[in-house]
């Protein structure tokens, strides 16, 4: 075995400032296939393929810097403005975390003593697991086999050297300074064993990819053995746990509480699909409020006794068969009485049924044919309106979705947020009012487009978006406490440029999204008139609602954040004003801090950075150097002083 040049700890560089966390797995996403094959040939070849496989996607996927999302190293101090993103922050996130995986690959390599205390890389990875089964690449050629046992003779630094020429493209002076950074004792070393580069096409085949794998079994009569021991165990631990359990055992009574057999009358009528709530079809017509309390009973199982039995169990005791979900602020707990049925029947290939508990709409699904697996979403919805109960989703399959939409609806459209000037596509409902299924907005990827229902019905046409739960969200315009359905084609334009944001706000329970255009700005030099929106997206727990502040320059198609918070009440009925600031670059090259607040601002002010300047009105417009970084504060009309978006 060759020797392994371990990283210097005692004079290791010190780390790179991390990017921001969102940077930073953004970076591992995209670039995964990249940093896992990294990893798997800077791994020392000892370990085995299954466990190179295994240790080489833990390096990546542990790549991932400390930190909450949003919090940024670089993050300007309280109160500051954000420069521009480009292209370099999505670099320097790609070369944080490459660093990273190579530093703890190189860790990997050195022996185990019992003189140190091992490092993490050095022990077997804790995720990802794979019980049952070996995993390694697809074999190559004659060529491959060659390169591979030539790498097995280099140590960790030689083999990073190759593979940072070979698949990074890194000339020598960057892989010196990256081997450099990562803690090799001598990159020089390195890079003159690093072999002749007319070998690097092979680094990229098949035979190096721990991203395509080939699956064969583990010793079945070693893991026989060790599964009837471990069923005799766990009977023996049982056994013991009852016999503690009894009268004058070691955990004693539990109060007021019910012994595990006895039988609560409460629980058994919600667990009695003959006790199920059921209103008539046209309850919503008369009801003194409309909601998810006055949606019939729908579908063709509703009648299905077994079915609703078994979905009121799982909901009461989901098993370890069954898929559970809920979205932020959603209790998961079984129902206090009897629920309302609103939907039981089959869609695509699954058995759906809706329940709702005036609290909670709770999704179960099992599959057309056994019963033996589940899933289980649950959805807050307490304090639903007409405005907010238009839908909910029946089956996500393949990236498209159905929904079963409120008896109220009459009709239903399909838009494309990003073309506000195509004529929306009618869908035809279905007899219980099931949408055809339609394409789903991507979570991440390439924006270039972004679906939205338009659902006709009870005098109001509402909008309404997918944001991967059980509701969808509703989409408003207006200023706070204002809002309205977006119908007009201004409203529709605003949400165009702003549309490809929302994924910001994907699976946090948001009720309802309003954008609202809070001021517009003419830009110096005569580069045209900027305009300043507010989104601020609601959820139905009531806390944690989340505020954006975007800035529109003239011919962009999207619109740049500018500012975010979480649970602020800014730009909303309880404080409706915002101030955002951003640097911006004149077409002729000069760079600006630019401020804009809403109208209840009577003055602006910004300071630091070699920038002081006070504008009466609630807009502002400096000069500034590249770069700068300054506070931005301002006074309402009333003379009391307001702060930015944080």
């Amino acid at each position: 075995m060759p020797n392994v040049t371990a990283p210097d700890t005692a004079t290791r560089p010190p780390s790179p400032v991390p990017p921001d966390v969102e940077l930073a797995e953004a970076a591992i996403v995209e670039h995964y296939p990249r940093l896992v094959r990294l990893a798997y040939l800077v791994l020392p070849p000892a370990l085995g393929r299954n466990r190179r496989v295994l240790t080489a996607h833990s390096l990546a996927q542990r790549a991932l810097p400390r930190g909450r999302r949003g919090a940024s190293a670089e993050a300007p101090v309280q109160g500051g403005v954000p420069g521009q993103r480009g292209t370099a922050g999505a670099e320097t996130g790609y070369a944080y975390v490459r660093l990273r995986v190579l530093r703890a690959a190189l860790e990997a390599g050195i022996p185990l003593t019992f003189g140190a205390l091992p490092r993490r890389a050095q022990l077997p990875p804790l995720l990802p697991q794979v019980w049952g089964l070996r995993l390694f690449p697809r074999s190559g050629g004659a060529e491959e086999l060659a390169l591979d046992q030539w790498l097995a003779t280099l140590d960790g630094p030689g083999r990073a050297a190759c593979v940072l020429r070979a698949l990074e493209r890194l000339p020598e002076p960057e892989v010196l300074r990256v081997l450099t950074e990562a803690g090799v004792a001598n990159p020089a070393a390195a890079v003159a064993e690093s072999g002749d580069p007319a070998n690097d096409a092979l680094f990229a085949s098949p035979e190096f990819d721990p991203c395509v794998l080939q699956a064969r079994p583990t010793d079945l009569l070693r893991r026989r053995r060790l599964g009837r021991a471990a069923l005799a165990a766990g009977a023996a631990l049982a056994v013991c746990g009852a016999l503690l359990a009894l009268p004058g055992g070691g955990w004693g009574a539990d109060g007021a509480a019910a012994p595990p057999y006895a039988r609560n009358a409460a629980a058994e009528q919600a667990l009695d699909p003959g006790k199920l709530v059921r209103v008539a079809p046209a309850a919503w017509r008369t009801s003194s409020r409309t909601g998810f309390s006055t949606w019939p009973a729908r579908g063709d199982r509703t009648d299905d006794a077994e079915l609703l039995r078994r979905a009121l169990a799982v909901w009461a005791r989901p098993g370890p068969a069954v898929t559970a979900s809920a979205t932020p602020g959603t209790p998961p707990g079984p129902p206090m009485g009897p629920p309302q049925l609103l939907f039981a029947g089959t869609v695509d290939q699954a058995v759906v049924v809706l329940l709702y508990d005036g609290l909670r709409v709770v999704r179960y699904a099992e599959p057309r044919t056994g019963t033996s697996a589940a899933a289980l979403d649950f959805a807050r919805t307490d304090g639903a309106s007409a405005d907010t109960s238009t839908a909910l989703v029946l089956s996500r399959v393949d990236g498209n979705v159905r929904y079963l939409t409120a008896p109220w609806v009459t009709g239903a459209a399909l838009r494309d947020l990003l073309k506000p000037d195509d004529a929306p596509t009618a869908l035809k409902l279905g007899r219980d009012g099931i949408t055809p299924p339609v394409a789903s907005p991507a979570p991440a990827g390439n924006c270039t487009g972004w679906n939205a229902l338009a659902l006709t019905g009870d005098g109001a046409t509402r909008l309404v978006t997918d944001l991967g739960e059980l509701t969808p969200a509703r989409l408003t315009s207006g200023a706070p406490g204002a809002e309205r359905d977006v119908a007009a084609g201004a409203e529709l334009g605003d949400w165009s440029r702003i549309a490809c944001l929302l994924p910001s706000v994907r699976s946090h329970g948001v009720r309802s999204v309003n954008a609202w255009t809070y001021a517009k700005q003419p830009l110096p030099e005569g580069d045209g008139t900027a305009a300043w929106l507010c989104t601020r997206a609601e959820t139905w727990a009531g806390t944690e609602d989340r505020v954006q502040a975007q800035f529109l320059t003239p011919g962009a198609t999207q619109a740049a954040q500018a500012a975010k918070a979480e649970g602020t009440p800014a730009c909303g009925p309880r404080e409706p004003r915002v101030l955002a600031g951003v640097l911006w670059k004149s077409k002729a090259g000069q760079w600006y801090v630019l401020a804009a607040g809403s109208a209840q601002f009577a003055s602006l002010s910004v300071s630091g950075g070699e920038v002081n300047g006070t504008a009466n009105g609630n807009r502002l417009a400096l000069k500034a150097p590249a770069g700068t970084q300054v506070e931005l504060a301002g006074k309402l009309t009333d003379g009391t002083k307001a702060g930015v978006l944080r």
